[in-house]
């Protein structure tokens, strides 16, 4: 499996995701310039967090609109996975890959600390490592990571079995404590917590290493079943 780590100006976070893919994993992945993208060969693609062109306007909204977007859309179209952190939540949700918004924090305040979260839906490709209800903790490090969504968007939400993480503490005012979801297909995930700032136990939680070998053990499992 090969992963791309999706680089725009202003990602802060694109390091971490390549260190917690290349180094701890031991999987093949490159940093690409939104400008010089090719993202045929890729197995996964990787939107890391940061401020993507400073947050102006709103956080993600210009990334969302740049040409390295269609690719994501196309590769996201065939099944393949693809997973947003943080600003990669805000770009996915600005360029209509999932559904609702991120607003302010509810004290608006830039929020960085551990998160207790509970695993609302272990079948995703992204969460088979981990038991149903499981609570795990990962970093924060936003201050516009307060989900927000309609009440017709909810609904759906819920019934599609979408909700895959929630705070148990609602650190920013998220609406049903979100902290992410997937797509109705399930191969897209956005999530503000950082699983890439904890696959190692000297950083505090080595939680998210399970979302990462889901990912590649369900690839894996699906290339030698499709082959």
């Amino acid at each position: 499996m090969k992963f791309a780590v999706i680089v725009f100006p202003g990602s802060n976070c694109d390091r971490d995701m390549y260190h917690a893919i290349k180094d701890v994993m031991r999987v093949e992945a490159d940093l690409v310039w939104y400008e010089n993208s090719n993202l045929e060969n890729y197995d996964g693609i990787l939107l890391p967090g940061g401020f993507s062109y400073g947050d102006y306007l709103r956080s993600g909204a210009v990334a969302a609109t740049s040409e390295v977007m269609k690719q994501v859309k196309e590769h996201a179209s065939k099944g393949k996975p693809v997973l947003g952190v943080c600003n990669g939540f805000q770009v996915l949700t600005e360029a209509g890959l999932l559904p609702g918004a991120l607003m302010r924090n509810k004290n608006l305040s830039f929020m960085c600390h551990q998160e207790p979260l509970v695993v609302m839906n272990n079948k995703t490709p992204f969460t088979t490592g981990y038991e149903q209800k499981e609570v795990i903790h990962l970093p924060i490090a936003h201050g516009e990571g307060n989900y927000f969504c309609d009440e017709a968007t909810l609904l759906e939400l819920k019934n599609n079995d979408q909700i895959v993480f929630t705070y148990k503490n609602n650190p920013n005012g998220s609406i049903d404590n979100i902290a992410g979801i997937v797509n109705k297909e399930g191969n897209v995930l956005g999530m503000m917590p950082h699983p890439e700032r904890a696959v190692e136990a000297l950083l505090g939680s080595n939680d998210g290493m399970k979302l990462f070998q889901s990912m590649i053990k369900n690839w894996r499992e699906s290339y030698v079943t499709n082959a």
